[in-house]
């Protein structure tokens, strides 16, 4: 046995760049965990283990007496006088204690040990690996659901997303394959955990930046993303080159870029919103696909007043007031929209209450 573990750790060494030396520590430790769990922990024992031959011995530290008491912790003086020739009494001396059956303990306790490291290294191999991919795409096949909660097979380990991470609409099933975005990697006792998500707006990003070479070379930028997973988002974009339309980049021939990605989101809807250094400009981009007449900044309470034709109004507001939402969100701007015809019925209401307060003073 001693031969072929030594043989077993230089092939480890090699294979799996585990250093021999670490492992022949945790072997020793857990030698002597084992001896004084099988064979009592009363004296103080040392489990050698020879780095060349592999050869187990046991050691028991005793005090060299005139006449031994207890002899777990005591040797005679004549005997010990055989093993240490300038001992005296009162010394402590290691006499080898090597139990019969220990050699079958010993052997079982190095596997397990063995075991053990391949299994930490393997953690730590998939932990640095994916560590590494954080902020990737990923693809892996489902292979359970459990609570809400989806393990998604991953080749040597399994990602986890959880309810918040999926999109409200989507069905799973065990098997099927699907597309996430790592979002975050934990290291634990048991192995990494591997944050995946499908809601995270920069899902959405990655698949841009997969389905548009542009985005991905740096000539296209990604300045902004707002997203309600399932439904609709808005990305603006703009162009390092005068030459290149970023919305067309995006949309692609025949439309089949962004087609790509609505359909791997499974029909949500996305516009494409070309970005402007003039915050008014840009807001009235946000609000498409309605048509703006007129923006007004309030710098300081950061809110845009836009004005949109009467019969755009509910298309600028969006079902629920999801697109004036998703354009806030995109913009960083508060967005307050209302239609010419409530601008102008505020103004001659205003003006009304002038004239009226005019008339009282001139009165007085």
């Amino acid at each position: 046995m001693s031969e072929e573990l030594i043989q077993a750790l230089v092939e480890i060494e090699k294979e799996r760049a585990i250093p021999k030396q670490v492992l022949i520590e945790a072997i020793k430790l857990a030698l002597n965990t084992a001896y004084k769990k099988n064979f009592g922990s009363a004296q103080n024992v040392s489990v050698e283990f020879d780095d060349l031959t592999g050869e187990i011995q046991v050691f028991s530290q005793k005090q060299v007496v005139s006449e031994v008491l207890d002899q777990r912790l005591e040797i005679e003086f004549g005997e010990a006088r055989n093993l240490y020739p300038e001992c005296q009494e009162g010394d402590m001396v290691y006499v080898e204690a090597t139990p019969n059956n220990f050699g079958r303990i010993a052997a079982q306790t190095a596997k397990q040990v063995v075991i053990q490291k391949l299994r930490e290294a393997e953690r730590s191999l998939i932990y640095e690996e994916f560590l590494d991919r954080e902020g990737e795409i990923v693809t892996g096949v489902v292979q359970r659901i459990e609570s809400r909660v989806i393990y998604v097979g991953l080749g040597r380990t399994e990602g986890i997303m959880l309810a918040s991470d999926q999109i409200a609409n989507e069905r799973y099933e065990a098997g099927q394959r699907i597309k996430a975005y790592i979002y975050e990697v934990k290291s634990t006792p048991k192995g990494p955990n591997i944050f995946l998500s499908r809601t995270n707006p920069c899902f959405l990003r990655r698949l841009f930046e997969l389905e548009v070479p542009e985005i991905y070379d740096g000539v296209l930028e990604i300045k902004s993303i707002a997203r309600e997973a399932g439904y609709r988002s808005k990305i603006a974009v703009s162009s390092a080159e005068e030459k290149i339309d970023p919305v067309g980049a995006c949309v692609g021939p025949r439309g089949l870029r962004v087609q790509n990605i609505v359909n791997e989101l499974n029909g949500e809807k996305i516009d494409i919103i070309k970005y402007d250094r003039e915050v008014e400009k840009y807001i009235a981009n946000s609000l498409s696909p309605s048509r703006v007449l007129l923006v007004e900044l309030d710098q300081k309470e950061k809110v845009a007043r836009v004005v949109v034709p009467d019969y755009q109004l509910s298309l600028a507001i969006g079902k629920e007031g999801q697109n004036a939402r998703l354009a806030a969100k995109l913009t960083g701007w508060k967005v307050d929209i209302k239609s010419d015809s409530q601008v102008m019925s505020e103004f001659e209401e205003q003006e009304q209450t002038n004239n009226q307060e005019q008339d009282s003073n001139e009165d007085a």
